[in-house]
């Protein structure tokens, strides 16, 4: 339990995670997934960022001439996490446009109802 009071972060990203993922299996509105899944990303990004984080150590900006690498952060995780953001942007803009055509097409949200006029559309086509 004390190292729990430490890693506080990564805790918090390991619930969060879990939260996301029962979310994603449990839901049938297409809606309510694609928001599970994001909550996963965002879990992983605030986990990469607590591992990267080291308490007393500053960002890699060398401004006095002095670049002691004790001093800093690895800049890697940081950059992943920006990465990263920026492809969960993409990916959410893509995905709800797709929802958004499902809709459209189908007049529900609901997966399972989807499939299923999916399986009644292709038995009508053969």
């Amino acid at each position: 339990m004390e190292h729990l009071m430490h890693n506080y972060y990564e805790a918090a990203a390991v619930i969060l995670f879990g939260i996301g993922f029962m979310n994603l299996l449990l839901q049938s509105n297409l809606i309510k997934k694609f928001i599970g899944l994001n909550i996963m990303d965002t879990a992983v990004y605030l986990f990469l960022a607590a591992k990267g984080f080291i308490y007393g150590r500053v960002a890699p900006i060398v401004t006095s001439g002095e670049a002691v690498i004790e001093r800093f952060v690895n800049p890697v995780p940081s950059g992943l996490v920006l990465t990263g953001i920026v492809v969960s942007v993409s990916v959410t803009a893509f995905s709800l446009a797709l929802i958004i055509r499902l809709y459209k097409v189908y007049h529900t949200f609901d997966m399972d109802e989807i499939m299923k006029l999916a399986r009644e559309e292709e038995k009508r086509e053969y």
